[in-house]
């Protein structure tokens, strides 16, 4: 006898050669390969530029699916069809660069963020989540964090994302040892954190608790990066140049870098939840053999001056040629089902600062691209009415379309489930 279910249904084939090879079956839904579950997305890129962008170059001037490219935009056109650009959407937060990281956290900087929040759920993988950044700057550091507030390292080499991925018997074997040595630190650590809160005040207990909370996440991703240390590593001809690009006038190529090593990571199920961080100080940029007239940071506090705005739109419109390049990638590979991993992974690309020249973190330009969904259009929402949309009520929607039941993010409790099928 052979009994089925809709969840972990058998291989149809296997059920044809159950004696019945000869018959022709309709599709039943149960073995269909369009079902919710193999709709599902299985993959979340986060890309987010601590400067943001300059919005009137990156919105439409138009909502739908007839809009007019804008400049920023225009390198990613031959995707036009692959992505949802979002107006009108942000966390109702406050202002200023110190709340860039509301980006992926909602409406309270430093909390738990999207990308963690995702990892938490589907990262049963080599590596829960990996996080990488590219250029340099004084303020933020990093735009994911930990359900406890804790913020999570970014890798800024190329290098050392390459050796984490590709890693040697040898580098495995130096892994494990300092994994092994700091989980047993850690267990000191939280004796005498045990020992501690028997004899401190309500106040100080409620901090310790955080601060426990805080390790056993700690000691979770040990565990797991140990229990998947021996496993086999993937192999690759990808090569890196011979240096890091790693000096800030040098940000584009090393984005570029690392959406190759992202998209290798993907193919290879290293990770199910990547991000990148793109950052942003005082570096002068060459762009068509011409060096800019001012830094990046300065360019974003162009105070409506058209040469200065004319230059930052070169620099976005760099970091959407690196952008371009990861999304044909994803678009041209395939996972193990054949689908293009484009169409199984979501990526999102966003900011959380809204006009940097104003430091003013409102109406934040974002852009969803892959993932199943249906793209295509601008989808133009007016922040300024009663109950509209919140930034969460995507996030919301990206996580539906991942698997995970959730109905709330931050201070948002709708989706956009009903504009963004």
């Amino acid at each position: 006898m052979i009994t089925t279910s809709r969840q972990n249904g058998i291989n149809r084939r296997l059920f044809l050669k159950a004696g019945m090879a000869s018959l022709a079956l309709p599709t039943l839904e149960s073995y269909s390969q369009t079902s919710d579950e193999s709709n599902k997305a299985k993959t979340f890129v986060a890309i987010g530029t601590y400067l943001g962008w300059y919005k009137k170059a990156f919105y439409p001037t138009s909502a739908g699916a007839n809009y007019e490219m804008p400049d920023t935009l225009k390198p990613i056109e031959a995707h036009r069809k692959d992505f949802t650009i979002f107006s009108g959407l942000d966390h109702k937060s406050a202002h200023g660069h110190h709340a860039w990281t509301n980006f992926l956290c909602g409406q309270k900087i430093k909390s738990y963020s999207l990308d963690q929040v995702i990892a938490d759920k589907i990262g049963d993988t080599r590596f829960a989540s990996i996080g990488v950044a590219a250029g340099a700057g004084e303020a933020a550091s990093s735009m994911s964090f930990t359900k406890s507030g804790v913020p999570l390292p970014m890798i800024q080499r190329p290098s050392i994302l390459y050796k984490k991925l590709f890693i040697s018997k040898a580098d495995r074997k130096m892994t494990e040892y300092m994994l092994r040595s700091g989980k047993s630190a850690l267990d000191h650590v939280l004796e005498d954190a045990n020992r501690l809160q028997k004899s401190v005040s309500k106040y100080d207990k409620a901090k310790l608790t955080e601060y426990f909370d805080s390790m056993r996440s700690v000691e979770k991703r040990m565990d797991k990066h140990l229990s998947t240390i021996h496993d086999p590593v993937p192999e690759t001809d990808y090569r890196l140049p011979n240096y890091d690009p790693i000096t800030p006038n040098l940000q584009m190529e090393a984005e570029n870098l690392m959406y190759d090593l992202m998209v290798l990571a993907i193919e290879n199920g290293s990770s199910n939840v990547l991000s990148m961080f793109i950052h942003g100080l005082g570096q002068v940029f060459t762009i068509d053999g011409k060096p800019l007239k001012s830094g990046y940071h300065g360019l974003t506090h162009h105070g409506n001056d058209p040469s200065m705005i004319g230059d930052l739109k070169k620099i976005e419109s760099c970091h959407m040629q690196c952008f371009n390049n990861f999304l044909t990638q994803l678009k041209n590979k395939q996972d193990a089902q054949g689908k293009s991993l484009l169409d199984s992974t979501i990526v999102l690309l966003g900011t959380g600062m809204g006009d940097s020249s104003r430091h003013d973190n409102s109406n934040l330009p974002t852009l969803v691209a892959g993932g199943g969904f249906k793209h295509g259009q601008h989808i133009a929402l007016n922040k300024d009415k009663k109950d509209e949309y919140l930034l969460g009520d995507l996030y919301i929607s990206i996580q539906q379309k991942l698997g995970i039941e959730t109905d709330s993010f931050s201070n948002a409790n709708k989706n956009l489930n009903q504009v963004f099928a």
